[in-house]
């Protein structure tokens, strides 16, 4: 009898029982592709995330900050994504111009992020200022002002990204833009001589420069952590400029088109908790936003830590970013 029951029942039980994951939600995060890297934040936050819920996270990876908007342009109401991870405080103006965004509703305490940043739809997640690095092995005196480095020795190369499509591109636009103002078109084109090349985005111009194409990039004060802790060498620095530095505030927010959004708040919540921010800085690379579980490793006390900071409304990027970017098209394609 048992021979036959035992098949009886589990014939049974597959025609009438639920899948295991039947009640599994999946939740679709869009946000830049070295966020989702193997060795990027991505797979730690979907771990530790999956745990407080029956769901799953889809992630899908784009180059930059700057495509997601393009992405959401192109998609409008039918877009896929519930989360939108990656932006900027420089893009959240046009994010929001969108129609695509909800508002958060909540109301996340401890978070630390330099001069504030309080909005009804986007929380942050990390930041960091933007730096020249540069290979203290190849270059004996780095700049020490943006004035240095407009008017250094142009046999001294910078990797830069592009404006268009890179949000350090952007950063480094406007920190120019904070810096000279008016005057910011001629000093692009000082400048122009000692840019070895404009990459699309962050990943490729650090990828030349570590590879020696070049002494100087732009990139964070954040990112000399990374070679301490995960290569044990003090070789890249940050350079400290005598103006101050420009900030990037990284934040995620929540469609309007969301299946669930009680899932996407829930993640929101997490990602201002300490499960999510004790995972930022030896991942992202970045300072976190709010509490993590123990101190920062020592390599991240000893970062360059601008005096003055310098930070654009988002609207005042939004109505001029068209501009500035032509200024700078001018400037870096003059002869």
């Amino acid at each position: 009898m048992r021979n036959i029951i035992l098949p009886t029942i589990a014939i049974f039980a597959a025609l009438f029982s639920p899948p295991a994951n039947a009640a599994e939600k999946t939740l679709t995060i869009y946000t830049y592709e070295s966020f989702v890297a193997d060795w990027g934040p991505g797979p730690e936050v979907a771990a530790a995330f999956e745990k407080t819920c029956a769901c799953k996270i889809e992630w899908v990876g784009l180059a930059d900050g700057v495509e997601l908007v393009t992405r959401l342009k192109l998609e409008g109401e039918s877009t896929k994504a519930d989360i939108v991870l990656g932006l900027d405080t420089n893009l959240i103006a046009e994010a929001k111009a969108t129609g695509l965004f909800a508002p958060h509703r909540l109301s996340p305490e401890g978070l630390t992020v330099p001069g504030g940043f309080s909005d009804d739809t986007f929380l942050p997640y990390d930041y960091s200022h933007f730096a020249v690095v540069y290979d203290s092995q190849t270059l004996k005196d780095p700049p020490k002002s943006m004035k240095e480095l407009v008017e250094g020795d142009p046999a001294e190369k910078i990797v830069i990204e592009d404006p268009r499509t890179s949000t350090p591109g952007l950063g480094l636009l406007l920190w120019m833009k904070a810096i000279y103002g008016d005057e910011a078109g001629a000093a692009w084109s000082r400048l122009k001589d000692r840019v070895l090349t404009v990459t699309p985005g962050w990943s490729e111009a650090y990828g030349l420069f570590t590879r020696g194409e070049a002494p100087m990039v732009l990139s964070y004060t954040t990112s000399p952590a990374y070679h301490v802790i995960a290569e044990g060498t003090g070789r890249y620095k940050a350079a400290a400029f005598a103006e101050g530095h420009y900030i990037q505030i990284e934040v995620a927010g929540m469609t309007r088109t969301a299946r669930d959004t009680d899932l996407a708040r829930a993640f929101l919540t997490f990602m201002t908790g300490p499960d999510f921010q004790s995972i930022i800085p030896e991942t992202n690379w970045m300072m976190p936003a709010a509490a993590t579980h123990e101190p920062l490793p020592a390599a991240f006390e000893a970062l360059v830590k601008p005096e003055k900071t310098f930070l654009m409304a988002p609207e005042d990027v939004a109505a001029n970013r068209k501009a500035w970017i032509d200024e700078w098209l001018a400037a870096m394609s003059a002869k």
